[in-house]
């Protein structure tokens, strides 16, 4: 009864739950002094599993700007049972309302459950804040202890906390004890197997309920990205006694049907390949503009940034944009969704037209599986190995750091980056030399008869105004 008289306020801002609860405890006499959670008791481990989240094993990775409700929904239509949130920042969470708005409150659809809600944090108390705040519009918090990208480092979150196992085991056990949804946890592998086996064993006993191996270490990145160890993975899914998802080498469903046979896994999660193909989990690889036009729609019944369109669009053409580079340019450049839907109709008039052409004709050979307007992964090069002397790497091969060449822009004394090249294209009156910027720091400031102090901000934005309207 508890659970049906709250379901309707949950959607409303967070600030009425406490007249909810009040409301509720004059109702119910017994809940008087308990918790919610304490009230309620929640599913674990596999009963979690099987009933909260309906035994899903095709489940999308929680992907920063990536994993946003239009695509979580395009997902879901072409098989995906399970779903994360993009991995949301725990303090910004707490702190500021428009963020949970837009990143959680205002993302609701009943076609998206089961959910999951990612955080990454290294704080208790600040993680179960941000919990608290969002275990009423989804059905488990995961706590990211697997991103390896150097803002993690920095903000000492993610993959980078994977040493600290007593402040994981705080987290993870007060967050269990205070939060009415079941917690979960997404780690990496350490190098050596029985450390990682330890690590989540050591998460379990904390009170994590699932939890999701990516079986690569947070030195497999960028270029040397590799391969995902199913061994490690298989290791911990017979060391535990709670649901394992694996990560890591998913690019086919039969790839997902392999892991599961191989590891024992209770389900597979797919990030990139579920970017490139978003109908992987329904083992179909549909040409490039089929998706796309469907991705669209949906974006314009949830709308978004238009920055995480341009990303989706550009993971899902990859292949061909290496073709039609025009239609590359024209995309970075296009600043509403009907442009972008332009740019996606000028795409398939192309590939329809090549298709025709080649008909009749033998199939191309290629590296590619299948031809480029088709959806398919993108498989990263692997690590170059360098020579060794006596097992050691050689000081003499140590690779060399090399500026990539860059083209001069015309009307420009320096040279641009490709990043500020495509800048310059999509606003041509912009200055972009920094000689010209130096000079009009330098000189205006002493025509204008003011006194420039680089350290006083306001004399920084004046000057700035007054060298615009100057046209420097």
């Amino acid at each position: 009864y508890c659970g049906q008289f709250w379901a309707p306020h949950f959607k409303k801002d967070i600030a009425a739950l406490d007249a909810v609860q009040r409301r509720a405890t004059r109702l119910i006499p017994g809940l008087k002094g308990m918790s919610y959670a304490a009230a309620m008791p929640k599913l674990q481990g596999f009963e979690f599993w099987r009933t909260t989240l309906k035994g899903a094993c095709y489940v999308v990775a929680p992907m920063v700007d990536q994993s946003e409700l239009a695509w979580r929904l395009l997902s879901r239509r072409h098989g995906a049972q399970l779903c994360y949130t993009p991995m949301l920042h725990a303090q910004v969470f707490v702190r500021d309302p428009n963020y949970r708005r837009e990143n959680l409150y205002n993302e609701v659809s009943p076609e998206d459950r089961p959910l999951i809600a990612q955080f990454c944090a290294n704080d208790p108390e600040v993680f179960i804040q941000a919990a608290l705040l969002a275990q009423d519009y989804c059905d488990a918090i995961d706590l990211n202890l697997g991103c390896p990208q150097m803002i993690a480092k920095r903000g000492h979150y993610g993959a980078f906390l994977q040493e600290e196992w007593d402040l994981l085991q705080k987290i993870v056990t007060m967050a269990n004890e205070k939060i009415s949804v079941p917690i979960t946890c997404k780690i990496r592998v350490f190098s050596e197997v029985d450390k990682t086996v330890q690590y989540a064993t050591m998460l379990e006993k904390a009170g994590c309920q699932l939890l999701t191996v990516h079986g690569r270490t947070k030195e497999q990145k960028g270029a040397m990205t590799g391969v995902a160890s199913w061994e490690h993975i298989k290791a911990v899914r017979k060391a535990v006694g709670i649901p394992v998802f694996a990560n890591g080498n998913i690019q086919h469903l039969s790839d997902v049907h392999r892991c599961i046979d191989e590891t024992g896994v209770q389900g597979v999660m797919s990030a990139e390949g579920n970017l490139h193909n978003p109908a992987l989990f329904e083992g179909r690889s549909p040409p490039v503009w089929e998706m796309a036009e469907e991705y669209l729609e949906v974006v314009r019944q949830y709308p978004c940034s238009l920055s995480y369109v341009r990303a989706h669009l550009f993971k899902m053409w990859h292949h061909t944009l290496q073709i039609y580079q025009d239609l590359r340019e024209e995309l970075a450049k296009v600043k509403t969704i009907d442009g972008m839907a332009e740019v996606n109709r000028q795409l398939k008039e192309r590939c329809q037209e090549e298709m025709a052409v080649q008909a009749g004709a033998e199939k191309p050979t290629g590296v590619l599986p299948f031809p480029h307007w088709i959806c398919q992964p993108y498989v990263r090069p692997g690590p170059k190995e360098q020579p060794c002397e006596n097992g050691k790497p050689s000081a003499s091969t140590k690779p060399v750091c090399v500026k990539r060449a860059l083209e001069v822009s015309e009307g420009q004394s320096e040279f641009l980056s490709k990043n500020k090249q495509k800048k310059a294209a999509r606003n041509p009156k912009k200055n972009f030399n920094p000689e010209q910027k130096r000079k009009s720091i330098l000189l205006y400031p002493g025509k204008l008869g003011c006194r420039f102090d680089f350290f006083n901000v306001s004399a920084s934005k004046l000057i700035t105004t007054l060298c615009r309207q100057k046209g420097l």
